[in-house]
């Protein structure tokens, strides 16, 4: 005959406590806000960067001036902020890669509505 199993009617319960990471309010308050100023910045100049390169293309009617300009800006971007004097390090790298995608479609964004008749 097999054997029983025995069957343990209690097991022994987890003591597991949550305890929530200290939570510094002001560091967070102050990243909110640089980050809503760099977005800012960033959607101005993205604005002024896709105008000049519009420009630039009806005068030398040459696309890829304008392509280099903004490229040339977002690698410049951690530089440009600083002698803005905004605190980088308070800027993680997530927020600027948003801040990259933002600046490059906006800009050309911006490059094809000033190509269009209405602005032309």
């Amino acid at each position: 005959m097999a054997k029983k199993r025995r069957r343990v009617s209690s097991e022994p319960e987890e003591t597991y406590e949550f305890v929530p990471p200290e939570f510094d309010e002001r560091e967070f308050l102050l990243k909110d806000q640089y980050g809503t100023k760099v977005l800012m910045i960033t959607a101005l100049l993205a604005v002024i960067v896709g105008f000049v390169s519009s420009s630039l293309y009806k005068t030398f009617g040459l696309w890829q001036i304008g392509i280099i300009l903004i490229f040339l800006i977002i690698i410049g971007f951690k530089q440009f902020f600083t002698l803005l004097r905004f605190r980088v390090d308070l800027m993680d790298n997530k927020m600027m890669f948003g801040n990259y995608i933002l600046f490059f479609f906006l800009s050309l964004g911006v490059w094809i509505i000033f190509l269009n008749p209405p602005f032309a």
